[in-house]
């Protein structure tokens, strides 16, 4: 099967249910933000700029345990911001898997190793010594590192343990030049690349989850596939880049930089996803076939944003992930509120002028598993799909060179690192402004006006 007959089932069975109760809107899977507090600072990402009066707030763990059970969706995916931040997310996510749902977490990476480092401190024992010996050898944990790890876990919290009910779900956007680029910070993609070693060698499912941007190099993204499908990765979620308000707004301000040279048309989608069908066989790609068709734009579909709703420190957030007309004190009140006909692109025609240009997952993938824009043959299509074979991992995807940047002294930052190490720079202070390393402990958002300033400098001067 391409997907685990058990998760496959468990969405199938919710499907079937409101089907023959004939619910009118139902929730498919729960965008839970904790919190909108990030440790990077992403291009195209207007999260935190969107939310910035609220970056110390957080959603207590009750209040998202309820929300689970309030729109009764069988998968929630925890993200935000960055979800490992959140301080009782072991307990958060021990929550949801307890109340028998599917948990996907979206994170940027940076956190992962010293989570999977705290489940091996509890389950410690002598017979983990091969383990820990495998994750010397390939450098994924430091003698020190297994030294904490020997001496157990003292406290009695919850720990993220594998699971086949969960997933980690890793921002990759392009190989290392590309991905540390749009998370405007060196050395995340191989921390991403050896966290995501270290969790399949522990037994952890592993999805990556991309965003394709106007100047995406798509082939690039085929090359980013084939490398982690060689890693046993299990699965990847992509959609196209949208240009919604927040993104668009931290865009100009932040880094000077205009919109549309950035985000896709509902054209430049079709173009870039041509050979999405393809990478489907090739690869286990997350979401239907008719989501796959309608990229490549050999079909029209209509959204259905209240199927994967999003709750946030703010309430319920509508019309849908990226769009804020307003916020709800609870998914039903949401529901019945919101004017859903006043949003989304139907035969072709946008109802409303922000809709135009998206096609992103979060609207359109439900819509295929619900049946909306029904065509002949699309049962048997899911069916072929979801119980076909699974694809194979491509391990000629090991020759693929994925760290085409810092790593071999190509990193986006090396006019800039140059710039700040003159002696005028130095004289200046700034040297400090880009002493900014991606290591799994560095957290917060931190104040990045000066380093933005200087970069706009440089990229003006390029210009």
């Amino acid at each position: 099967m391409r997907f685990p007959l058990a998760l496959t089932a468990k969405i199938a069975r919710h499907i079937v249910k409101h089907k023959m109760l004939r619910t009118p809107k139902f929730a498919m899977v729960l965008q839970l933000e904790p919190l909108h507090t990030c440790n990077l600072t992403c291009t195209g990402c207007g999260r935190i700029r969107e939310y910035s009066t609220n970056l110390k707030d957080m959603m207590s763990l009750e209040d998202c345990l309820a929300s689970a059970v309030e729109c009764d969706a069988p998968m929630v995916s925890i993200c935000g911001g960055e979800p490992l931040i959140y301080p009782k997310i072991e307990e958060l996510i021990d929550g949801i898997l307890k109340q028998g749902r599917i948990v996907y977490i979206c994170t940027n990476g940076m956190f992962m190793r010293k989570k999977m480092r705290d489940y091996l401190a509890s389950i410690y024992n002598a017979s983990q010594e091969p383990t820990l010996a495998k994750l010397l050898s390939e450098k994924l944990i430091t003698d020190k590192e297994a030294e904490a790890i020997r001496k157990g876990k003292s406290d009695n919290r919850p720990v993220i343990r594998p699971s086949k009910w969960s997933y980690w779900n890793v921002h990759i956007d392009g190989l290392e030049f590309t991905h540390d680029l749009i998370v405007e910070r060196e050395g995340v993609f191989k921390e991403c690349v050896e966290a995501v070693k270290m969790a399949k060698l522990l037994g952890y499912q592993v999805a990556t989850n991309t965003t394709v941007y106007k100047e995406t190099d798509m082939k690039e993204v085929e090359q980013m596939f084939e490398y982690f499908s060689a890693l046993d990765v299990d699965g990847h979620t992509i959609s196209p880049g949208y240009e919604y308000d927040a993104a668009k707004k931290d865009m100009v301000k932040r880094l000077n930089k205009q919109p549309e040279d950035f985000f896709l048309t509902r054209k430049m989608t079709r173009e870039k996803f041509a050979k999405i069908e393809e990478w489907g066989e090739r690869f286990t790609i997350f979401g239907t076939i008719q989501y796959q068709e309608f990229l490549a734009g050999k079909r029209e579909m209509t959204c259905t944003p209240w199927a994967i709703p999003t709750r946030n420190i703010r309430g319920w957030k509508a019309p849908c992930y990226l769009m804020t007309d307003g916020h709800y004190g609870g998914y039903h009140e949401m529901l019945e509120k919101v004017d859903w006909d006043k949003y989304g692109v139907v035969d072709g025609v946008a109802r409303d002028a922000r809709c135009e240009n998206c096609m992103v997952h979060c609207g359109y993938d439900p819509s295929g598993a619900l049946g909306t824009h029904y065509q002949r043959g699309d049962n048997w299509k899911n069916i072929k799909y979801n119980f076909g074979a699974k694809p194979k991992p491509y391990y000629a995807g090991r020759e693929v060179k994925a760290f085409n940047g810092v790593s071999i002294g190509k990193g986006h930052l090396a006019e800039a690192k140059a710039a700040i190490n003159s002696p005028r720079a130095a004289m200046n202070g700034t040297q400090a402004v880009f002493a900014q390393p991606a290591e799994s402990g560095s957290c917060g958002t931190g104040d990045t006006t000066q380093r933005d300033e200087l970069l706009a400098k440089i990229n003006k001067k390029d210009a």
